[in-house]
């Protein structure tokens, strides 16, 4: 399955590790939150990344004692019309300070990729090869936001207000921020 992130198609760097399938040595993993909260104290300890998928029916709370061991949380979406993924997200990156990788996996389309982006999320599989490409495309459409976000990208009337204050020096657009 194709993986974008920051705005360019990559290959996953993350083996997925399916149920009791032995988790190698050195390599970034993620396996299932099942796998996960019954092996935690074991996969934190690993040198190697370890990442995990979360369901979008399970509080994000539960996490909380590992946030800062973990490279990469998987956010499923099971169809396009369920965004409890979304919420997810913005809590773990807003509530809970989680600064790793966010992915969002499941039923995406096109038109949800800014939102993705805008809620926290770092990467998506994408599930049609095809659309790779227009979804990293999508990072550089827009360069400019009204609205307060989970992604970092300060609003364009705060921008604004910064360039005033720094004497007028030029603030990076979001497309910019993406690279």
């Amino acid at each position: 399955m194709p993986l974008v992130k920051r705005g360019r198609v990559i290959e996953d760097p993350y083996l997925r590790i399916v149920d009791d399938e032995p988790v190698p040595d050195g390599a970034a993993v993620i396996v299932p939150a099942a796998r996960f909260l019954a092996d935690a104290a074991e996969l934190t300890r690993r040198s190697a990344p370890t990442g995990l998928i979360w369901p979008n029916d399970r509080k994000v709370a539960e996490l909380a004692p590992w946030l800062d061991r973990l490279a990469l949380i998987a956010l499923t979406f099971p169809n396009f019309r369920d965004g409890r993924a979304y919420t997810q997200a913005r809590q773990l990156r807003e509530r809970y300070g989680f600064r790793g990788e966010l992915r969002a996996t499941g039923e995406i389309l096109r038109d949800q990729f800014l939102f993705l982006t805008r809620a926290g999320f770092d990467s998506l599989e994408v599930k049609k090869a095809a659309d790779a490409a227009a979804f990293a495309e999508a990072v550089g459409r827009y360069s400019v936001f009204y609205q307060q976000s989970a992604n970092g990208f300060a609003p364009v009337q705060r921008r604004r207000l910064l360039g005033a204050v720094a004497g007028g020096a030029r603030v990076a657009t979001g497309a910019e921020m993406a690279r």
